[in-house]
């Protein structure tokens, strides 16, 4: 073929560093926003971006030309930088070193994103956690409860 022509859909997941509640009002749409610059800038196109006041989810396109985990890095170190300058409260903000990633086919790219949409709804009934748990579980992941809640 004279031509590549990938496409990738990825939903990953992160969160704030100890889980901490401080994705706040006064700069949750604009880190969205800002979530979104990150993602064109490295060449993958934004879906949906949302969560909740601990974590993120993105649904996005991934290219040809750079690693999940380069992408991870750059979406977490910029977004930390940025976060930082919006004032005293957010001085100390990080997010935990892992994150989990899950493919997505075409068909299912309406139905993750719809589920992004309604983050707070979900988090009414469920924790992090057992959300977390559910995606490990539906995608078959071997995992470690002893590591889990520590790194993501």
């Amino acid at each position: 073929m004279p031509q590549s022509l990938p496409k990738i859909c990825l939903h990953t997941i992160f969160s704030t560093k100890n889980r901490r509640d401080i994705i706040d009002q006064n700069i949750e749409s604009q880190l969205y926003k800002y979530l979104s610059g990150i993602l064109k800038n490295i060449d993958c196109t934004p879906i949906k971006i949302g969560g909740n006041s601990n974590h993120i989810h993105i649904l996005n396109t991934f290219p040809r030309v750079i690693s999940i985990s380069k992408m991870i890095e750059t979406i977490k170190k910029e977004s930390s930088k940025w976060i930082k300058t919006k004032g005293n409260k957010y001085n100390s903000f990080y997010w935990q070193n892992g994150y989990g990633v899950f493919s997505v086919s075409q068909s299912q790219v309406s139905t993750v994103s719809k589920y992004i949409a309604r983050q707070k709804e979900h988090h009414q009934k469920l924790s992090f956690q057992q959300e977390y748990r559910k995606f490990l579980e539906n995608y078959d992941m071997d995992y470690n409860e002893k590591y889990g809640w520590g790194c993501i």
